[in-house]
């Protein structure tokens, strides 16, 4: 299932001229020597007029002079059928880049709710969505004043209110919270301030919550209520221009910098919570206002030399689903090339039609048609950064995915094909549709709720009654016996696997400092299955299976919550695939800060991935006990992911409280007791976890080594007692 929503502008542009056939980074760098060093299009000036922001400093070393971060939507490193390869082996331009000179990590992980939303805010800021306010899907429920909900976006502009769906020109009426709520109620830190505080122009291309997502109420905040750019936002005949004009691009500019002055459109960078405050820092919102000064010649153009536009012919932004290789990196080009040498850059998933959105099943045709194209973009994208001086001597590249997908569908035809020579065909594909307040009320549940709909629907019980309340307990029970025929299999199966309320939403990092974004409960179901909100009768049949969507995510299963980092460029170590670091992703933030030589002023949730970080480059702090802090950085992230073993142990122990029935609720009391002191006791000691590895990374604070050892020893009694529990 896509992970973006879908674009006011559609999807797929035209790819130009890019050849389909794998090209090799190699081949691509002759092709460019020997193109004319003045000719038009994305990143193709003469070699050596980059233009590289001069107050930028990055690393104490001095060796990095770019960083350049790329997150795709659901693509996988391992293979979804075993006979085709993976999304990354059928784009070896990009695999090879990763694995020939830096490290690919294959067990890095996702926080819960398994979205893009929460996955890439996460992945930015170090922050679980509890810290950072998104930590359901990408839009959620929000209880009202009347006791009822209302919709509200997860993708947001970092600095906006709640964006209502329902009303989208303001917040819901009398709250004013933000959409990125932090730990103290306020806006959250936003990832690009370490880098616009160094000096640095930092660019965004789509990446989530960091530019404009939407045109009201973003525009008018931005350029205020009454001008110009305002009265085109809010124009219904003008929606897809504005959305070209001003959705999807922005650069977060230094203190000072040229490019953000007002007389190239900038405007004031608003916020107004971050910790040590941010004054007299500008920005370029959207394409009208970049195009100018990272295409002075023209449209910004594709890899393939076509000028970029929406499908119905604006030019400028393409839509979030129009973030494929060609376009996405033509834009990271750019930018890097005049003057905004930090880059953060979003693109859309390989397994749905860039033409039509449908679902492919591993293997087919058009499946890898796309990722041909992706893998000859990411060679020409290498190419032409070579040729302007920027390679991995100097640039710090990151690359990773939000999560994975989860493939609903039969077996393929013939049997064995691979794809590549034999390409595959599906008799069945598609997720099993079905309408959880219909089911519910075949159990009897006639008590008003709403739902996110999800293949992990989340429920909202009107009035936001407490967990142990009678309606509650018989809406878990009802949940956790429904069943379904899976039109794909054939077969009755359960709906629900794993059952979370409020406690156990906690210690999964899913509660917010805004009450009213907490459900009653979540309902982590089977992956096959995509659960939504409907009429209380059925009809004949709850289920129905559209062929458009197969991809699912949200979900608790390794194919969902496993997925891949890689990295390089100086201070990363070649290690090739690496399958023994175990990682989330509130570690890639503080990693990239380490490796940059910046540093926060708050304290992410991740830890600093020291394993794959050269020791030449760390401070010594870091290497005086390196094993010691590398023990205890594994015990840290084994209590806090949510995805670890005691996240999973207790999201196990949740299931069994809430499904209980013994008389007077005996178990259940007694469970979510203990999950409570579970949940506190290891709050307390990862923050003292925290407090040591953030201190040996960013504050030059030797670890105490007998701290240290004893606070293992008690995240291990964590684990021994979570385990017994969730049995």
């Amino acid at each position: 299932m896509a992970g973006r929503k879908l674009a006011t502008a559609g999807a797929l542009l035209a790819a130009g001229p890019l050849a389909l056939a794998v090209t090799t980074t190699a081949a691509v760098a002759a092709q460019t020597a020997a193109a004319s060093p003045g000719q038009a299009g994305s990143g193709q000036a003469a070699p050596g007029r980059s233009h590289p922001a001069p107050a930028c400093v990055l690393a104490s070393h001095g060796a990095v002079k770019h960083v350049i971060y790329i997150q795709f939507d659901n693509t996988h490193l391992t293979r979804d059928n075993p006979s085709v390869p993976s999304d990354l082996q059928q784009m070896p331009n990009l695999l090879h880049f990763i694995t020939g000179h830096g490290t690919m990590i294959s067990r890095e992980h996702t926080p819960l709710i398994a979205h893009t939303a929460d996955d890439i805010v996460t992945s930015e800021s170090g922050l679980y969505g509890s810290d950072q306010g998104i930590p359901i899907a990408n839009e959620y429920r929000y209880y009202t004043p009347s006791g009822g909900t209302d919709t509200a976006g997860s993708f947001a502009y970092w600095a906006d209110p709640i964006v209502d769906y329902t009303t989208p020109k303001s917040a819901p009426v009398g709250d004013a919270t933000p959409t990125m709520a932090g730990r103290d109620g306020g806006v959250a830190p936003a990832p690009w301030v370490p880098y616009s505080r160094a000096g640095c122009n930092f660019g965004t291309v789509a990446e989530a919550n960091t530019d404009l997502e939407n045109t009201v109420p973003d525009v008018p905040l931005v350029f205020g209520a009454h001008s110009a750019e305002a009265r085109e936002a809010e124009n219904p005949k003008l929606q897809n221009k504005a959305a070209a004009d001003f959705e999807g691009l922005v650069v977060h500019c230094g203190r000072g910098s040229a490019t953000c002055s007002r007389a190239h459109g900038g405007r004031p960078d608003k916020l107004t919570d971050e910790p040590g405050g941010y004054h007299g820092f500008s920005a370029l919102y959207g394409s009208r206002f970049i195009q100018p000064v990272i295409s002075p010649s023209g449209p910004v153009r594709n890899l393939g030399g076509a000028i970029i536009k929406d499908s119905t012919g604006d030019i400028g932004f393409p839509g979030y689903n129009g973030m494929i290789g060609t376009n996405a990196l033509a834009y990271t080009l750019d930018m890097q090339t005049h003057g905004v040498p930090v880059t953060f850059t979003y693109l859309s998933d390989l397994h749905e039609s860039w033409v039509t959105g449908n679902a492919f099943g591993p293997g087919q045709a058009g499946y890898v048609r796309q990722a041909r194209l992706e893998n000859a973009a990411f060679g020409t994208f290498f190419a032409r950064l070579a040729a302007h001086g920027i390679t991995r001597a100097n640039t710090l590249f990151v690359f990773t995915a939000d999560e994975g997908d989860h493939f609903v569908g039969g077996p393929p035809s013939p049997a064995g094909c691979d794809g590549v020579t034999v390409p595959c065909t599906y008799k069945k594909i598609g997720e099993v549709d079905g309408n959880l307040t219909g089911l519910l009320a075949r159990q009897g549940i006639n008590t008003p709720f709403d739902v996110n709909a999800d293949s992990a629907p989340v429920i909202y019980v009107h009035g936001q009654p407490g967990r142990s309340a009678a309606p509650v307990r018989a809406l878990e029970h009802a949940a956790a016996g429904l069943t379904g025929h899976d039109l794909a299999t054939g077969k009755t199966v359960r709906l629900t696997r794993f059952l979370a309320d409020p406690v156990e939403l906690r210690i999964l990092h899913m509660i917010t400092s805004d009450p009213k974004r907490t459900p009653t409960l979540i309902d982590f179901g089977n992956p096959d299955f995509y659960l939504s909100s409907g009429s209380a009768s059925c009809g004949r049949s709850c289920f129905s299976e559209p062929r458009a969507e197969a991809w699912n995510h949200g979900d608790v299963g390794s194919a969902i919550n496993t997925t891949w980092l890689g990295m390089a460029g100086p201070g990363v170590r070649h290690l090739g695939v690496d399958n023994s670091v175990w990682s989330d992703h509130t570690s890639i933030q503080p990693t990239m800060m380490e490796l940059l030589g910046l540093r926060d002023d708050y304290a992410p949730d991740g830890r600093v991935l020291s394993e794959v970080i050269s020791p030449a480059v760390l401070p010594p702090t870091m290497t005086a006990h390196r094993a010691m802090l590398l023990r205890l950085g594994q015990a840290y992230t084994a209590i806090e992911a949510p995805v670890g073993p005691f996240g999973l142990a207790t999201l196990r122990a949740s299931t069994r409280a809430l499904v209980s029935r013994s008389s007077g609720d005996v178990s259940y009391r007694r469970i979510e007791r203990r999950l409570e002191r579970l949940g506190a006791e290891r709050d307390t000691v990862a923050g003292r976890m925290r407090a040591l590895l953030l201190g040996a990374a960013f504050r030059g604070r030797s670890i105490d080594v007998p701290v240290a050892r004893q606070l293992i020893a008690e995240a291990r009694d964590l684990l021994r007692l979570a385990s017994p529990l969730a049995s």
